[in-house]
């Protein structure tokens, strides 16, 4: 049987260059034109300048429908998706109302108009490509801006001045401007893929320190200790939770304490009742959070609650600053840059991988794809836009008020438009009859939300000890009590670090094995090793430290301390029909190796090269290294060439 015994070097490294100019990084065929500018045919001919400049046009409207989701649903809205978006941005615009103000007054230690207030969900309705992801703050963001601005007002005298407020309005207004300028970037880089290198044991770690986190932030005025929190002054989560205990049973308000475990009840009772009977649409779609902002409210007035030590909302102000729109690049603002990068890139991937979650669950839920980079452009943008007013927090995509939006009847962005428009008419006309609601009530409807985090805690916990995931486990375990010992952010960035170096790890070892162990008994002290991935500057690294392993020990783990099992190889074959593209650090290295191996009078060869390895060899001067022989079709060509002599 006859053998082609070598590569054809000039053959093949001009195929290699003809078919690298055809296909883009993605392994798309380029277009015609490519090879017409060549031949200077890039113009098309006079008779046919209409039809191109239509294609072209055409081919211009396709990009901007893709690029900006809102000019292609907009002028075709069917009629018969509006009852059902103006149902759902009522019902949402209900639950978002309060728990905008909650999150406002109660994590992020701002006035109640920074949650409502934002352009955000109207950018993201033009950009996005969710259809019912609803955009506002969120309570792990809130919280993250509120340990930003709890740390930098502790330098002032007087944290309750005029001087104060307005030194949280500018640290919340830098803070989104980073995190729109920060999602921007990582969607127009195509960095999108970041939610899949974090791993689900982090997110579940992170988020159940959240929830008590924030449970015990909220249990502080729900027993009306927030004035002497501020004169004990505990600083982490252990501290808090050290004082409730300490002064719970001493010094807690009681009408205050009977109102806010009230108002939970109440809210946990609806919740369990929607929940039982989901078939009555009536019931299902009940605004238990609104209903229980209202009726609180009208009680408060009504029995002067305010005049036994309950705190309550009081007057809001519409705005505090001098222009309802500012250019957050002001003196005033950037004196707060550098301090908040950290919390802002933070806030950046926590409120992205929120946000990509919801996306997903409802483009499968109602079929349809969503661009994780297009997301973030959206995203950022929405948030880059709503910095131009003072003071607006930060605004993501929430699980389960997309969830609601879906349900109630959401199929397009108009629903978050109406959602807009209530929250926007409440902000200038309904706050002032909010002017006694109890802040208690406020702190019992974000417990609320910690129940939804705590959920699926025992849940996942239960698996990983069920699979014996002990690395998924540890990393859970340790974002959740870094998180509760010192704080949110080294918690999420000591776990980043570690999930980061987890991934780093396993990428970092070569697939490789040993394609035909037997060929030692034809060819004494021949090693063939098929490499099983594309080559590149992390997975080449251990790549002589592996295969001086798998020389010495095979593909049995053994310890480097016993006793090899193989003889120091003679002839290395390297099956490459698996590696489609490889670096230049890589060949580099590849290179070194082939060096090491020459100087030892190792035998090398390489075998079925694909074009592009093959003109990445050439470059790098490694067909001049081993000579025209070392490159094979398959591995029996080169077999032969080994027993041919011998």
């Amino acid at each position: 049987m006859a053998h082609e015994t070598h590569l054809s070097r000039p053959l093949d490294l001009s195929a290699a260059a003809s078919s690298s100019s055809l296909v883009d990084i993605d392994g798309v065929v380029g277009e015609a034109t490519l090879i017409d500018v060549e031949r200077g045919r890039d113009q098309p001919p006079d008779s046919d300048q209409a039809s191109f400049h239509k294609t072209r046009g055409g081919t211009l409207t396709k990009r901007i429908k893709y690029y900006v989701p809102g000019t292609s649903w907009i002028p075709n809205y069917s009629l018969s998706f509006l009852g059902g978006d103006v149902l759902a941005g009522l019902t949402v615009a209900s639950m978002l109302i309060p728990q905008s103000v909650s999150y406002a007054t109660s994590l992020a230690q701002m006035g109640p108009l920074t949650g409502l207030v934002s352009l955000s969900r109207l950018v993201y309705a033009f950009l996005g490509t969710c259809r019912q992801l609803n955009v506002a703050p969120e309570a792990a963001i809130s919280l993250l801006v509120g340990q930003a601005v709890g740390e930098i007002i502790l330098d002032l005298p007087d944290p309750h001045s005029d001087d104060a407020a307005a030194i949280k309005i500018a640290i919340s207004t830098i803070i989104t401007m980073q995190v729109g300028l920060f999602a921007f970037l990582l969607g127009f880089f195509r960095l999108g893929f970041i939610d899949v290198v974090l791993s689900r044991a982090l997110l579940r770690g992170f988020i159940t320190a959240i929830a008590v986190v924030i449970m015990i932030e909220q249990l502080v005025p729900m027993f009306g200790l927030t004035a002497l929190m501020h004169e004990v002054h505990p600083v982490s989560t252990f501290d808090k939770a050290v004082f409730l205990l300490e002064y719970v049973f001493t010094s807690a308000n009681i009408t205050t304490t009977v109102i806010s475990f009230s108002a939970l009840a109440v809210l946990v009772g609806i919740r369990i009742i929607k929940g039982a009977f989901q078939k009555y649409w009536w019931i299902y779609r009940l605004p238990e959070v609104l209903l229980v902002v209202v009726f609180s409210t009208i009680l408060s007035d009504e029995f002067n609650w305010d005049k036994d030590g309950v705190e309550i909302l009081g007057a809001v102000p519409i705005t505090s600053m001098k222009s309802f729109i500012q250019f957050p690049l002001q003196a005033a603002n950037l004196k707060y840059l550098r301090r908040t990068t950290t919390t802002s890139m933070l806030i950046t991937v926590v409120g992205f991988l929120d946000s990509i979650v919801a996306a997903k669950q409802n483009a499968s839920r109602f079929g349809y794809s969503i661009s994780p980079n297009r997301e973030l452009v959206a995203l950022g943008a929405s948030n880059l836009a709503a910095s131009i007013v003072p003071g607006t927090l930060p605004a993501w995509g929430s699980i389960t008020r997309s969830r609601i939006n879906g349900d109630v009847g959401a199929r397009t962005q108009m629903a978050s438009l109406v959602c807009s428009a209530v929250v926007l008419l409440a902000t200038f006309f309904l706050l002032p009859w909010l002017y006694y609601l109890p802040k208690c009530v406020l702190s019992a409807i974000i417990c609320l939300v910690v129940f939804s985090l705590l959920r699926e805690a025992p849940h996942d916990i239960a698996y990983y000890l069920k699979m014996r995931a002990w690395v998924d486990l540890s990393l859970m375990f340790l974002t959740f009590f870094s998180a509760l010992i010192w704080n949110i952010e080294v918690g999420i960035t000591l776990s980043m670090i570690v999930s980061l170096l987890l991934v780093v790890h396993r990428s970092s070892k070569t697939r490789m094995t040993i394609l035909n162990p037997e060929a030692e008994e034809d060819v004494s002290g021949a090693l063939i090793v098929r490499i099983r991935e594309n080559l590149d500057f992390a997975n080449t690294a251990q790549l002589k430290e592996r295969l001086r392993r798998l020389e010495l020990y095979g593909l049995n783990k053994s310890h480097p301390s016993e006793e090899p099992r193989r003889q120091q190889a003679t002839v290395l074959v390297f099956h490459m029909a698996d590696v489609e593209t490889c670096d230049a650090s890589a060949v580099e290295m590849f290179y070194e190796l082939c060096e090491e191996y020459k100087s030892r009078h190792v035998r090398l060869f390489v075998t079925h090269l694909r074009p592009r390895p093959l003109a990445m060899f050439s470059k790098a001067g490694i067909f001049d290294l081993l000579g025209d022989e070392a490159f094979q079709l398959n591995v029996a060509d080169a077999m032969t060439r080994v027993e041919g002599h011998r």
